[in-house]
Protein backbone atom coordinates (compact mmCIF):
# COMPACT_ATOMS: atom_id res chain seq x y z
CA UNK A 1 0.00 0.00 0.00
CA UNK A 2 1.35 3.14 -1.19
CA UNK A 3 -0.50 6.90 -1.06
CA UNK A 4 0.69 9.13 -3.18
CA UNK A 5 0.57 12.95 -3.06
CA UNK A 6 -2.74 12.74 -4.60
CA UNK A 7 -4.54 10.81 -2.38
CA UNK A 8 -2.74 12.18 0.76
CA UNK A 9 -4.47 15.38 -1.01
CA UNK A 10 -8.02 14.18 -1.67
CA UNK A 11 -8.07 13.07 1.93
CA UNK A 12 -6.72 16.45 3.63
CA UNK A 13 -8.66 18.85 1.98
CA UNK A 14 -12.18 17.76 2.94
CA UNK A 15 -11.16 17.75 6.65
CA UNK A 16 -9.18 21.20 5.75
CA UNK A 17 -12.42 22.82 4.28
CA UNK A 18 -14.25 21.39 6.97
CA UNK A 19 -11.87 22.64 9.78
CA UNK A 20 -12.09 26.06 7.70
CA UNK A 21 -15.51 26.54 7.97
CA UNK A 22 -15.48 25.43 11.27
CA UNK A 23 -12.87 28.38 12.22
CA UNK A 24 -15.59 31.16 11.41
CA UNK A 25 -17.05 30.23 14.23
CA UNK A 26 -14.83 30.91 16.45
CA UNK A 27 -13.66 33.97 14.10
CA UNK A 28 -17.11 35.08 14.15
CA UNK A 29 -17.35 34.74 18.16
CA UNK A 30 -14.10 37.20 18.16
CA UNK A 31 -15.09 39.57 15.75
CA UNK A 32 -18.86 40.28 17.00
CA UNK A 33 -17.35 40.17 20.33
CA UNK A 34 -14.47 42.74 19.74
CA UNK A 35 -17.13 45.49 18.51
CA UNK A 36 -18.97 44.57 22.28
CA UNK A 37 -15.98 45.17 24.28
CA UNK A 38 -12.44 44.44 25.60
CA UNK A 39 -13.54 42.56 28.80
CA UNK A 40 -15.93 40.31 25.98
CA UNK A 41 -13.49 39.70 23.49
CA UNK A 42 -10.87 38.71 26.68
CA UNK A 43 -13.43 36.76 28.50
CA UNK A 44 -14.41 34.83 25.46
CA UNK A 45 -10.89 33.63 25.29
CA UNK A 46 -10.69 32.60 28.52
CA UNK A 47 -14.02 30.19 28.67
CA UNK A 48 -13.08 29.41 24.89
CA UNK A 49 -9.90 27.78 25.84
CA UNK A 50 -11.65 26.90 29.29
CA UNK A 51 -14.22 25.26 27.21
CA UNK A 52 -11.56 23.47 24.85
CA UNK A 53 -10.01 21.76 27.60
CA UNK A 54 -12.92 19.78 28.94
CA UNK A 55 -14.04 18.74 25.40
CA UNK A 56 -10.69 17.57 24.75
CA UNK A 57 -11.20 14.61 27.01
CA UNK A 58 -13.99 13.73 24.19
CA UNK A 59 -12.03 14.76 21.86
CA UNK A 60 -9.01 13.14 22.76
CA UNK A 61 -11.21 9.72 23.13
CA UNK A 62 -12.52 9.87 19.50
CA UNK A 63 -8.81 10.14 18.21
CA UNK A 64 -8.06 6.37 20.04
CA UNK A 65 -11.47 5.29 18.49
CA UNK A 66 -10.17 6.95 15.16
CA UNK A 67 -6.70 5.02 15.56
CA UNK A 68 -8.57 1.72 16.14
CA UNK A 69 -11.29 2.51 13.13
CA UNK A 70 -8.53 2.94 10.77
CA UNK A 71 -6.61 -0.01 11.51
CA UNK A 72 -9.92 -2.62 11.26
CA UNK A 73 -10.06 -0.38 8.11
CA UNK A 74 -6.90 -1.03 7.06
CA UNK A 75 -7.04 -4.69 8.02
CA UNK A 76 -10.56 -5.32 6.22
CA UNK A 77 -12.22 -6.12 9.19
CA UNK A 78 -15.16 -3.78 8.25
CA UNK A 79 -17.77 -5.25 10.10
CA UNK A 80 -16.16 -4.98 13.14
CA UNK A 81 -15.86 -1.10 12.95
CA UNK A 82 -19.84 -0.34 13.77
CA UNK A 83 -19.71 -2.19 17.46
CA UNK A 84 -16.18 -0.03 18.36
CA UNK A 85 -18.47 3.23 17.15
CA UNK A 86 -21.55 2.57 19.42
CA UNK A 87 -19.42 1.21 22.61
CA UNK A 88 -17.63 5.16 22.03
CA UNK A 89 -20.89 6.65 21.56
CA UNK A 90 -22.45 5.32 24.63
CA UNK A 91 -18.96 6.20 26.38
CA UNK A 92 -19.33 9.70 25.26
CA UNK A 93 -22.66 10.41 26.25
CA UNK A 94 -22.10 9.10 29.58
CA UNK A 95 -18.70 11.40 30.02
CA UNK A 96 -20.79 14.54 28.72
CA UNK A 97 -23.15 13.91 31.44
CA UNK A 98 -20.60 14.10 33.81
CA UNK A 99 -18.64 16.85 32.68
CA UNK A 100 -21.84 18.53 32.34
CA UNK A 101 -22.52 18.22 35.99
CA UNK A 102 -19.21 18.90 37.24
CA UNK A 103 -19.08 21.77 35.28
CA UNK A 104 -22.39 23.24 36.28
CA UNK A 105 -21.18 22.81 39.89
CA UNK A 106 -17.72 23.97 40.11
CA UNK A 107 -16.66 26.13 36.99
CA UNK A 108 -18.25 29.33 39.13
CA UNK A 109 -15.33 28.00 41.87
CA UNK A 110 -12.56 27.32 39.72
CA UNK A 111 -12.78 30.27 37.40
CA UNK A 112 -12.89 32.68 40.72
CA UNK A 113 -9.87 31.47 42.07
CA UNK A 114 -7.58 32.06 39.01
CA UNK A 115 -9.48 35.50 36.76
CA UNK A 116 -8.21 38.32 39.25
CA UNK A 117 -10.92 40.93 36.98
CA UNK A 118 -14.51 40.95 38.28
CA UNK A 119 -15.55 42.19 34.63
CA UNK A 120 -13.67 39.16 32.78
CA UNK A 121 -14.58 37.01 35.45
CA UNK A 122 -18.57 37.54 35.31
CA UNK A 123 -18.40 37.49 31.47
CA UNK A 124 -16.57 33.95 31.66
CA UNK A 125 -19.28 32.64 33.82
CA UNK A 126 -22.26 33.77 31.55
CA UNK A 127 -20.40 32.83 28.91
CA UNK A 128 -19.76 29.30 30.30
CA UNK A 129 -23.55 29.00 32.17
CA UNK A 130 -24.59 28.18 28.65
CA UNK A 131 -21.82 26.81 26.42
CA UNK A 132 -21.34 23.67 28.69
CA UNK A 133 -25.00 22.50 26.95
CA UNK A 134 -22.82 21.89 23.59
CA UNK A 135 -20.87 19.30 25.29
CA UNK A 136 -23.69 16.31 24.45
CA UNK A 137 -23.61 17.79 20.59
CA UNK A 138 -20.07 18.09 20.33
CA UNK A 139 -19.00 15.33 21.16
CA UNK A 140 -21.42 12.86 19.31
CA UNK A 141 -20.11 15.31 16.09
CA UNK A 142 -16.52 14.33 16.79
CA UNK A 143 -17.01 10.80 17.17
CA UNK A 144 -18.61 10.63 13.74
CA UNK A 145 -15.72 12.67 12.86
CA UNK A 146 -13.76 10.13 13.92
CA UNK A 147 -15.47 7.58 11.82
CA UNK A 148 -15.51 9.06 8.39
CA UNK A 149 -12.03 9.92 8.96
CA UNK A 150 -11.22 6.33 10.05
CA UNK A 151 -12.56 4.93 7.16
CA UNK A 152 -10.71 7.68 4.95
CA UNK A 153 -14.54 9.08 3.54
CA UNK A 154 -13.66 12.51 4.57
CA UNK A 155 -16.08 14.54 1.77
CA UNK A 156 -19.09 14.50 3.85
CA UNK A 157 -17.13 16.67 6.86
CA UNK A 158 -17.54 19.43 4.47
CA UNK A 159 -20.75 19.83 4.27
CA UNK A 160 -21.40 19.04 7.88
CA UNK A 161 -19.21 22.21 8.56
CA UNK A 162 -20.69 24.49 6.49
CA UNK A 163 -24.00 23.64 7.67
CA UNK A 164 -22.62 24.30 11.33
CA UNK A 165 -20.81 27.44 10.81
CA UNK A 166 -24.02 29.42 8.61
CA UNK A 167 -25.67 28.24 11.38
CA UNK A 168 -23.60 29.67 14.27
CA UNK A 169 -23.05 33.32 11.74
CA UNK A 170 -27.10 33.84 11.96
CA UNK A 171 -27.46 33.31 15.87
CA UNK A 172 -24.18 34.80 16.39
CA UNK A 173 -25.66 38.28 14.70
CA UNK A 174 -29.16 37.81 15.82
CA UNK A 175 -28.49 36.71 19.78
CA UNK A 176 -25.34 39.04 20.43
CA UNK A 177 -27.13 41.71 19.22
CA UNK A 178 -30.86 41.10 19.84
CA UNK A 179 -31.87 41.60 15.92
CA UNK A 180 -35.51 40.20 15.10
CA UNK A 181 -36.88 40.94 18.18
CA UNK A 182 -34.79 38.52 20.04
CA UNK A 183 -32.81 40.07 23.94
CA UNK A 184 -29.60 41.47 23.43
CA UNK A 185 -27.49 38.60 25.44
CA UNK A 186 -23.88 39.92 24.53
CA UNK A 187 -21.64 36.72 25.23
CA UNK A 188 -24.20 34.65 26.67
CA UNK A 189 -25.65 34.82 23.28
CA UNK A 190 -22.24 33.66 21.57
CA UNK A 191 -22.23 30.51 23.66
CA UNK A 192 -25.92 29.63 22.78
CA UNK A 193 -25.38 29.84 19.37
CA UNK A 194 -22.19 27.76 19.74
CA UNK A 195 -23.76 25.06 21.64
CA UNK A 196 -26.73 24.96 18.75
CA UNK A 197 -24.40 24.80 15.75
CA UNK A 198 -23.11 21.68 17.20
CA UNK A 199 -26.75 20.20 17.58
CA UNK A 200 -26.82 21.10 13.98
CA UNK A 201 -23.97 19.32 12.84
CA UNK A 202 -24.67 16.41 15.37
CA UNK A 203 -28.46 15.93 13.70
CA UNK A 204 -26.39 16.18 10.51
CA UNK A 205 -23.74 13.28 10.79
CA UNK A 206 -26.79 10.78 12.52
CA UNK A 207 -29.61 11.35 9.55
CA UNK A 208 -26.43 11.13 7.12
CA UNK A 209 -25.07 7.72 8.44
CA UNK A 210 -28.63 6.80 8.45
CA UNK A 211 -29.28 7.41 5.74
CA UNK A 212 -26.11 6.93 2.90
CA UNK A 213 -23.99 3.98 5.19
CA UNK A 214 -24.55 0.59 4.40
CA UNK A 215 -25.02 -0.53 8.18
CA UNK A 216 -24.20 -4.43 6.97
CA UNK A 217 -21.21 -3.64 5.69
CA UNK A 218 -19.60 -1.74 8.98
CA UNK A 219 -21.39 -3.70 11.56
CA UNK A 220 -23.85 -0.97 12.66
CA UNK A 221 -27.08 -2.40 15.00
CA UNK A 222 -30.40 -0.85 16.33
CA UNK A 223 -29.44 -2.87 19.24
CA UNK A 224 -26.93 -1.52 21.42
CA UNK A 225 -25.52 -3.23 24.33
CA UNK A 226 -22.93 -2.25 26.67
CA UNK A 227 -20.02 -4.63 26.12
CA UNK A 228 -17.46 -3.84 29.06
CA UNK A 229 -15.03 -6.18 27.28
CA UNK A 230 -14.97 -4.12 24.50
CA UNK A 231 -14.55 -1.28 25.93
CA UNK A 232 -12.13 -1.50 28.06
CA UNK A 233 -10.04 -2.11 24.76
CA UNK A 234 -10.71 0.86 23.26
CA UNK A 235 -9.75 2.50 26.61
CA UNK A 236 -6.48 0.64 26.28
CA UNK A 237 -5.72 3.22 23.16
CA UNK A 238 -8.17 6.24 24.16
CA UNK A 239 -7.29 6.78 27.82
CA UNK A 240 -4.04 8.13 26.72
CA UNK A 241 -5.01 10.48 23.89
CA UNK A 242 -7.66 11.67 26.16
CA UNK A 243 -5.47 12.24 28.94
CA UNK A 244 -3.08 13.60 26.03
CA UNK A 245 -5.36 16.00 24.50
CA UNK A 246 -6.84 17.79 27.85
CA UNK A 247 -3.67 17.98 29.30
CA UNK A 248 -2.14 20.13 26.24
CA UNK A 249 -5.48 21.84 26.15
CA UNK A 250 -5.08 23.06 29.76
CA UNK A 251 -1.79 24.39 29.38
CA UNK A 252 -2.81 26.33 26.81
CA UNK A 253 -5.91 27.61 29.69
CA UNK A 254 -2.79 28.32 32.01
CA UNK A 255 -0.97 30.32 28.98
CA UNK A 256 -4.28 32.19 29.02
CA UNK A 257 -4.82 32.61 32.76
CA UNK A 258 -1.14 33.81 33.23
CA UNK A 259 -1.42 36.27 30.03
CA UNK A 260 -4.51 37.38 32.02
CA UNK A 261 -2.76 38.51 35.30
CA UNK A 262 -0.68 40.88 33.01
CA UNK A 263 -3.61 42.96 32.07
CA UNK A 264 -6.96 42.89 29.83
CA UNK A 265 -4.92 44.21 27.54
CA UNK A 266 -2.58 41.76 26.99
CA UNK A 267 -5.30 39.11 26.98
CA UNK A 268 -7.28 40.84 24.58
CA UNK A 269 -4.18 40.89 22.27
CA UNK A 270 -3.42 36.66 23.13
CA UNK A 271 -7.06 36.44 22.00
CA UNK A 272 -6.75 37.71 19.10
CA UNK A 273 -3.28 36.42 17.58
CA UNK A 274 -4.81 33.21 18.90
CA UNK A 275 -7.64 33.44 16.59
CA UNK A 276 -5.20 33.77 13.76
CA UNK A 277 -2.91 31.16 15.04
CA UNK A 278 -6.08 29.13 14.30
CA UNK A 279 -6.39 29.67 10.78
CA UNK A 280 -3.15 27.84 10.16
CA UNK A 281 -3.70 25.52 13.08
CA UNK A 282 -6.22 23.86 11.08
CA UNK A 283 -4.25 23.18 8.26
CA UNK A 284 -1.86 21.81 10.13
CA UNK A 285 -4.23 19.65 11.73
CA UNK A 286 -5.89 18.18 8.44
CA UNK A 287 -2.53 17.21 7.50
CA UNK A 288 -1.89 15.62 11.24
CA UNK A 289 -5.31 13.91 11.10
CA UNK A 290 -4.94 12.65 7.99
CA UNK A 291 -1.31 11.48 8.57
CA UNK A 292 -2.57 9.99 11.95
CA UNK A 293 -5.34 7.82 9.64
CA UNK A 294 -2.79 6.90 6.57
CA UNK A 295 -0.43 5.55 9.51
CA UNK A 296 -2.86 3.27 11.08
CA UNK A 297 -4.45 1.92 7.62
CA UNK A 298 -0.45 1.27 6.92
CA UNK A 299 -0.05 -0.60 9.86
CA UNK A 300 -3.42 -2.70 9.52
CA UNK A 301 -2.00 -3.53 6.11
CA UNK A 302 1.47 -4.71 7.54
CA UNK A 303 3.27 -1.79 5.86
CA UNK A 304 5.08 -0.49 8.60
CA UNK A 305 8.05 0.14 6.10
CA UNK A 306 5.79 3.29 4.50
CA UNK A 307 5.57 5.26 7.30
CA UNK A 308 7.81 6.79 7.84
CA UNK A 309 8.24 8.20 4.15
CA UNK A 310 4.57 8.64 5.02
CA UNK A 311 5.30 11.51 7.48
CA UNK A 312 8.04 13.00 5.52
CA UNK A 313 5.54 13.50 2.61
CA UNK A 314 3.19 15.00 4.56
CA UNK A 315 5.27 17.15 6.20
CA UNK A 316 6.42 18.76 3.05
CA UNK A 317 2.91 19.11 1.79
CA UNK A 318 1.87 20.86 4.78
CA UNK A 319 4.66 23.27 5.02
CA UNK A 320 3.94 24.20 1.22
CA UNK A 321 0.14 24.31 1.90
CA UNK A 322 1.37 27.04 5.29
CA UNK A 323 3.74 28.91 3.78
CA UNK A 324 1.76 31.15 1.76
CA UNK A 325 -0.90 32.03 4.32
CA UNK A 326 2.47 32.74 6.84
CA UNK A 327 4.05 35.59 4.05
CA UNK A 328 0.14 37.17 3.35
CA UNK A 329 -0.48 37.22 7.23
CA UNK A 330 3.47 38.46 8.17
CA UNK A 331 3.03 41.21 5.10
CA UNK A 332 -0.12 42.57 6.14
CA UNK A 333 -0.58 42.11 9.34
CA UNK A 334 -2.68 45.28 10.57
CA UNK A 335 -5.51 44.24 7.76
CA UNK A 336 -5.59 41.01 9.03
CA UNK A 337 -6.43 42.18 12.95
CA UNK A 338 -8.57 44.86 11.05
CA UNK A 339 -10.75 41.83 11.31
CA UNK A 340 -10.93 41.24 15.00
CA UNK A 341 -11.16 44.30 15.72
CA UNK A 342 -11.81 47.97 14.73
CA UNK A 343 -9.52 49.19 17.93
CA UNK A 344 -6.48 51.11 16.07
CA UNK A 345 -4.22 51.37 19.70
CA UNK A 346 -5.11 47.34 20.40
CA UNK A 347 -4.19 46.26 16.57
CA UNK A 348 -1.14 47.94 16.78
CA UNK A 349 -0.14 46.35 20.05
CA UNK A 350 -0.83 42.83 18.62
CA UNK A 351 1.29 43.52 16.08
CA UNK A 352 4.52 41.67 17.79
CA UNK A 353 2.77 38.90 19.14
CA UNK A 354 1.21 37.94 15.61
CA UNK A 355 4.94 38.07 13.99
CA UNK A 356 6.36 35.98 16.89
CA UNK A 357 3.41 33.20 16.61
CA UNK A 358 3.82 33.31 12.88
CA UNK A 359 7.32 32.12 13.28
CA UNK A 360 6.21 29.32 15.59
CA UNK A 361 5.15 27.37 13.03
CA UNK A 362 8.15 26.80 11.27
CA UNK A 363 8.77 24.05 14.03
CA UNK A 364 5.02 23.42 14.67
CA UNK A 365 4.39 21.78 11.51
CA UNK A 366 7.00 18.96 11.93
CA UNK A 367 6.48 18.76 15.47
CA UNK A 368 2.10 18.07 15.30
CA UNK A 369 2.64 15.69 12.04
CA UNK A 370 5.98 13.48 13.44
CA UNK A 371 3.94 13.00 17.07
CA UNK A 372 0.74 12.15 15.44
CA UNK A 373 2.10 9.25 13.21
CA UNK A 374 3.60 7.97 16.31
CA UNK A 375 -0.10 8.43 18.11
CA UNK A 376 -1.54 6.60 14.26
CA UNK A 377 1.17 3.49 15.04
CA UNK A 378 -1.34 2.71 18.15
CA UNK A 379 1.43 3.46 20.43
CA UNK A 380 -0.53 6.15 22.33
CA UNK A 381 0.54 5.77 25.73
CA UNK A 382 4.80 6.10 24.53
CA UNK A 383 2.90 9.38 22.19
CA UNK A 384 1.45 10.49 26.22
CA UNK A 385 4.63 10.41 27.93
CA UNK A 386 6.61 11.87 25.00
CA UNK A 387 3.77 14.95 24.74
CA UNK A 388 3.67 15.39 28.84
CA UNK A 389 7.52 15.83 28.91
CA UNK A 390 7.08 18.71 26.39
CA UNK A 391 4.59 20.16 28.05
CA UNK A 392 6.25 20.21 31.75
CA UNK A 393 9.04 22.42 29.64
CA UNK A 394 6.44 24.50 28.49
CA UNK A 395 4.63 25.31 31.20
CA UNK A 396 7.67 26.30 33.18
CA UNK A 397 9.15 28.39 30.27
CA UNK A 398 5.51 30.27 30.33
CA UNK A 399 5.40 30.47 34.10
CA UNK A 400 8.94 31.75 34.09
CA UNK A 401 8.46 34.64 31.21
CA UNK A 402 4.53 35.57 32.37
CA UNK A 403 5.03 35.33 36.20
CA UNK A 404 8.76 35.45 36.85
CA UNK A 405 9.79 37.74 34.76
CA UNK A 406 6.33 39.72 33.58
CA UNK A 407 7.67 40.20 29.86
CA UNK A 408 5.57 41.77 27.26
CA UNK A 409 3.01 39.39 25.24
CA UNK A 410 4.94 38.99 22.40
CA UNK A 411 7.92 37.38 24.29
CA UNK A 412 5.27 35.47 26.04
CA UNK A 413 4.21 34.20 22.67
CA UNK A 414 7.84 31.97 22.53
CA UNK A 415 6.67 29.29 24.24
CA UNK A 416 4.94 28.00 21.19
CA UNK A 417 8.63 27.72 19.94
CA UNK A 418 9.45 25.80 23.18
CA UNK A 419 7.29 23.48 23.15
CA UNK A 420 7.05 22.65 19.33
CA UNK A 421 10.87 21.76 19.46
CA UNK A 422 10.85 19.78 22.31
CA UNK A 423 7.87 17.77 20.62
CA UNK A 424 9.83 17.27 17.72
CA UNK A 425 12.89 16.24 18.84
CA UNK A 426 10.86 14.08 21.13
CA UNK A 427 9.10 12.44 18.72
CA UNK A 428 11.22 11.54 15.66
CA UNK A 429 13.92 10.14 18.51
CA UNK A 430 11.20 8.16 19.02
CA UNK A 431 10.27 6.93 15.70
CA UNK A 432 13.66 6.13 14.71
CA UNK A 433 15.05 4.17 17.72
CA UNK A 434 11.74 2.73 19.32
CA UNK A 435 9.92 -0.97 18.00
CA UNK A 436 6.76 1.00 17.44
CA UNK A 437 5.84 -1.16 14.65
CA UNK A 438 5.04 -4.05 16.66
CA UNK A 439 1.93 -2.90 18.18
CA UNK A 440 -0.78 -4.75 18.13
CA UNK A 441 -4.64 -3.16 18.71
Amino acid sequence: MHFTSRQIWRMAYPILISLLMEHLIGLTDTAYLGRVGEVELGASALAGVYYLAIFMLGFGFSIGVQIIIARRNGEKRYSDIGGIFLQGALFLMLLASMVFVISKIYSPLFLRSIIQSDPVYEATVSYMNWRIYGFFFSFIAVLFRAFYVGITYTRILTINSILMVLTNIVLNYVLIFGKFGFPQLGIAGAAIASSMAEAVSAIFYILYTWIKIDWKKYGFSYRVKFQPKMLGRILSTSIWTMLQTFLSMSTWFLFFVSVEHLGERPLAITNIVRSVSSLLFIIVNSFAATAGSLTSNLMGASEQGQVMRLGSKITKMCLLCCLPVLLIIAVFPTQILRIYTDNTSLISDAVPSLWVMLTSYFFFIPSMIWFTVVSGTGNTRPAFMLDLAALAVYVIYVLYVTVWLKADVAVCWTSDHVYAIFMLVLSYFYLKRSNWYKKQL
